[in-house]
């Protein structure tokens, strides 16, 4: 807790400014208006009433000097007259190596004064352990690397954390450009919602030096209605104000012209200019032109250095070791970086305030600060390149010594020559260990590409070259892959971290698209280890990464050969229940009945299946839940993507983990016929899958379900246009993607009603799947849609692939799976043959969980029967159908079931069930605990209601569903809600 306080005192020290001196801001009226718009909106009242606060995004910009610290220095000052609450940060352009720099500047003062059970408090929702390392606020980072996605949620909610209870809230954000870019990343996509809260983020920054992660700036202030203001030059006339505030209203015209001339209208070299000529005493007549020129070339450039030579060599280094540490400067630090001693430096202090080089932090005399960038930059440029040098490898090596961390010292080694030093190596590897754990990948890479340089001693280098791939895994996967070629090929591996280096390796090639290399690695080390555990651990690669592989040659033979093990096994440890789960997928996949399948995957859950274990990965535990949703076992499937979900959250995995989850959470929904709650939380997935990248395989998997559920709401246009946009049908990945995209693709094609394009891409599709053995249409239906493409054009055709597909279903034995092949069948059949199919359709899906596949099936029979002139039977059907489909979203099959009762002269009745009469969330999560035995008193607690308010609830329950407590658990499958 020491460490952390110091770290928090040190950043306060960060961010004290130089005082500015108290001059008015001129010609920046539509700057200070605009300004002034923005900070009443957060707090508006209208005839005294108040109005809704709306925060935003202000943004001033221009080359160096043109005043940009004045106006954020106005912000502060006209929001601190309101009473509101202000943080602030800044860029520093020898800070940009350290990750979160600024977010940190903006965070840790307010959270200064809480103690670390206090800020837990304050954070909440498990936020805590996510965001702690990015903040600083842990000394020693341990447990989960979150990824960058759940980092940046985190500080988000951090900061609207802060908004709420310290609104209204303004943010304060100089020389942006030198931001670090995981600050300007997170900063770029939190200010939009900066609309939403009462709070203003106001930026400074040079737009030609802004880096593409600030691009979004723009567009953010754009959006809120604010384009960047581009800070002008100032004027002739406001120089000569300038001038003359310090001299004297006698200057002359002439002499005040000269002046704008030599500062080109920069803001900041006019003041200087102007104090240095009132420090001299001149009048600003013609006579002193020669002296005014001298003057404005020493305020930067060449005659600054100039000037500071005239100091003594004391105070010239002090002055560098300044301009090398950088944005705050400890005068002990920089003390000892210059060698010289205590007494020394006081005067070189003195020396440099006179010549308004340097200036006192705002709040207190134990910080230093440059007076203004550009001075900064110019004596840091004029040191000697091994001066340089050396002072950094000594900054690295005080700032260490002074307790302010591995990171802050990392920053200096970067900027020195290698010299094989182990202690270098050692604080770069615990710098980049720090930057993972705060989610920032890209500046462990750079940390470890230096450590890898210097370089470690021998027997160091595959530990720090697996160290570099796992950096470089969520960033650049093929990198992580020569990083871990290049390791294994070293002698001496300990054997358990070869194993996580093959395993990342399989990984790194797996989410590269090279599914075939992952499967022969982990094969290949299998063969090469001598230890059991850990070849039952690269077996279960070898078996999962060839099952997901869709040029897999010999599928019978490696099926067979799992078969064999798991057979053996009984799940005694991760690896045997790893096996044990794939062999439940494989068993899913083959069309094996579900009863084995179902057997295989219980016994894999029996200890547990990890989402988040480092070296198993999350392939698996999703395959196994699915095999339960396959297998007509919905509930048990959403179950386990809960839990699954909930523990990739709480260790801050929310990029492609948590959109591929959400993302098939809504293929269960989609399954059971909850169409519209499916269609949102796929829409959520693919949400998340977009904005994090590398994400391809889950952006796959969320278009495809989406496209299946727009289809099956009725909306094929809107399908059509999400298919385009994402390339959807004209590339197909080395991966097994779920539902198969060819098939969806083809379902697409025959909504507009295009069967000839859809026949040949679904025996494609049958081919395959029939060379690799994988004969459930539960899995891939695509006999059923080959049936519908050839129902005009070769209907014998059509019918034997429908019939083949019953027989698949039937072996399979779920009940949704065989209600729709029955489906299909009846569908291409006709005639008074198919009556029976459809009455058999129907009487499976009504014992299955498919809601939406049975109301297809209803209006389906419906439909027939009207045909067949037996109307009264058909009325009922189409009543069903129609009430079902309302319930489940499908607008489309609503409308053919009105249509069909319209035809056959029939009227439809109002819904039993009207729509508006689904479950709400809270009744559906009552209903469920109770049905799984949960008494009223733990329902209540986790409701928050009273024991009453849960009966009442559960009465409403039983009265929507038409069920008592017996028959609850049944009628939740299939009954529709709760709506989005």
């Amino acid at each position: 807790m020491a460490e952390r306080q110091e770290a928090v005192r040190h950043m306060a020290n960060e961010l004290r400014q130089p005082t500015p001196e108290s001059r008015p801001l001129l010609e920046r009226r539509k700057e200070l208006r605009a300004l002034d718009t923005a900070l009443a909106a957060l707090h508006d009242t209208v005839d005294g009433v108040p109005q809704a606060p709306r925060g935003g995004l202000l943004a001033f910009t221009g080359p160096a000097g043109m005043g940009k610290t004045a106006l954020l220095n106005e912000a502060r000052a006209r929001a601190v007259v309101k009473g509101f609450t202000v943080l602030s940060g800044r860029g520093g352009e020898k800070e940009q190596e350290l990750a979160f720099h600024v977010v940190r500047q903006l965070v840790q003062p307010a959270l200064a004064t809480m103690d670390e059970t206090e800020i837990r408090t304050f954070l909440g929702g498990g936020w805590y352990d996510i965001v702690a390392a990015a903040l600083g606020l842990v000394a020693t980072p341990s447990g989960h690397v979150p990824d960058p996605t759940g980092v940046r949620d985190g500080l988000d909610w951090v900061m609207t954390r802060l908004a709420v209870k310290k609104s209204p809230l303004v943010l304060l954000l100089d020389d942006l450009h030198w931001a670090d870019v995981e600050s300007l990343s997170w900063l770029a996509s939190f200010a939009f919602r900066a609309v939403d809260l009462s709070l203003l983020i106001v930026v400074a920054y040079r737009p030609d030096e802004l880096p593409l992660e600030g691009n979004a700036f723009s567009a953010a202030a754009s959006d809120t209605g604010n384009r960047p203001f581009a800070l002008a030059p100032l004027s002739a006339a406001a120089v000569a104000r300038i001038v003359r505030d310090e001299v004297g209203e006698q200057a002359e015209e002439e002499f005040c012209e000269e002046c704008w001339e030599v500062t080109s209208g920069s803001p900041f070299e006019a003041v200087e200019l102007a104090i240095r000529l009132g420090e001299r005493r001149l009048r600003g007549t013609s006579r002193d032109l020669p002296v005014m020129r001298d003057l404005a070339a020493a305020v930067t450039g060449p005659g600054l250095i100039e000037r500071l030579q005239g100091f003594g060599t004391t105070t010239v280094r002090f002055a560098y070791a300044a301009a090398v540490l950088g944005q705050s400067i400890s005068p002990e630090l920089a003390a000892r970086i210059a060698a010289i001693g205590s007494t020394a430096a006081a005067e070189a202090t003195r020396k440099l305030r006179a010549a308004r080089i340097l200036a006192d932090g705002e709040d207190a005399g134990d910080s230093l600060e440059f007076v203004h960038p550009l001075i900064a930059t110019t004596i840091y440029g004029s040191i000697g390149t091994s001066l340089r040098e050396g002072m950094h490898n000594s900054a690295a090596e005080a700032v260490r010594a002074a307790g302010l961390g591995p990171a802050a010292a990392a920053r200096h080694l970067l900027e020195v020559p290698c010299e094989g030093s182990t202690e270098a190596v050692a604080c770069l590897r615990e710098a980049a260990r720090e930057a993972l754990h705060s989610g920032a990948p890209e500046a462990a890479r750079r940390l470890l590409t230096r450590a890898l340089q210097e370089p470690p001693l021998p027997e160091e280098r595959a530990a720090l070259l697996h160290e570099l791939a796992s950096a470089t895994f969520l960033i650049k996967p093929t990198a992580t892959v020569t990083h871990l070629r290049e390791a294994l090929a070293e002698p001496g591996t300990d054997p358990e971290l070869r194993a996580s280096m093959v395993y990342r390796l399989t990984q790194a090639l797996a989410h590269t698209d090279r599914m075939a290399e992952a499967a022969t690695v982990a094969a290949d080390e299998a063969q090469r280890t001598g230890r059991p555990r850990i070849r039952l651990r690269m077996q279960a690669d070898h078996f999962t990464w060839s099952a997901f592989r869709t040029d897999e040659p010999d599928s019978a033979g490696r099926s067979r050969a799992l078969a064999r093990l798991a057979d053996r096994l009984i799940g005694r440890g991760l690896e045997e229940r790893y096996l044990l789960g794939i062999r439940a997928w494989d068993a899913m996949m083959r069309g094996e009945p579900r009863e084995k399948a179902l057997a295989y995957a219980e016994e894999a859950l029996r200890g547990g299946l990890s989402w988040t274990h480092e070296n198993q990965g999350f392939e698996v535990p999703v395959s196994v839940a699915l095999v339960f949703m396959y297998c007509d076992k919905p509930r048990r499937a959403e179950e386990l993507f809960a839990k699954g979900m909930a523990e990739c959250e709480s260790k801050g995995w929310r990029g492609s983990h948590l959109a591929l989850g959400q993302t098939l959470s809504g293929y269960i929904r989609y399954r059971r016929g909850c169409l519209g709650e499916a269609e949102n939380l796929v829409r959520e997935g693919l949400r998340i899958a977009d904005r994090v990248e590398g994400a391809v395989p889950a952006q796959w998997f969320a278009v495809g379900i989406l496209i299946q559920t727009l289809l099956a709401r009725g909306r094929p246009v809107a399908a059509r246009r999400l298919a385009d946009k994402y390339r959807y049908g004209d590339v197909i990945p080395n991966a097994v993607i779920y539902p198969d995209p060819r098939t969806v693709y083809a379902e697409l094609l025959l909504a507009e009603d295009r069967p000839d394009e859809a026949a040949p891409l679904l025996s494609g599709v049958g081919e395959w799947l029939e060379g690799r053995d994988w004969r459930n249409p539960a899995w891939c239906p695509w006999q059923l849609g080959l049936a519908s493409a050839l129902a005009r054009s070769a209907p014998d055709r059509a019918v034997r692939h429908a019939q083949d597909a019953v027989k698949r279903a039937r072996d399979f034995g779920a009940a949704s799976a065989i209600g729709q092949a029955l489906h299909a069948q009846a569908e291409v059949t006709g005639g008074e043959a198919a009556l029976d199919l459809h009455a058999q359709a129907v009487d499976h899906l009504e014992q299955s969980p498919a809601a939406y596949e049975l109301a297809r099936a209803l209006v389906g029979h419906g439909a027939a029967l009207a045909r067949n002139g037996r109307l009264q039977d058909a009325a009922d059907r189409l009543y069903q159908g129609l009430e079902g489909a309302v319930h489940c979203g499908a607008e489309s099959l609503a409308a053919r079931a009105r249509r069909e009762l319209s035809a056959a002269g029939l009227r439809p009745l109002p819904l039993r069930y009207p729509q508006t009469d689904t479950l709400t969330t809270q009744e559906r999560r009552a209903a469920e605990m109770s049905a799984r035995g949960h008494p009223a008193a733990v329902v209540a607690k986790e409701l928050h209601l009273t024991e009453q308010g849960v009966r009442q609830l559960l009465s409403s329950v039983y009265r929507k569903i038409g069920t008592d407590p017996a028959g609850l658990a049944e009628a939740l499958e299939t009954f529709p809600g709760p709506r989005p």
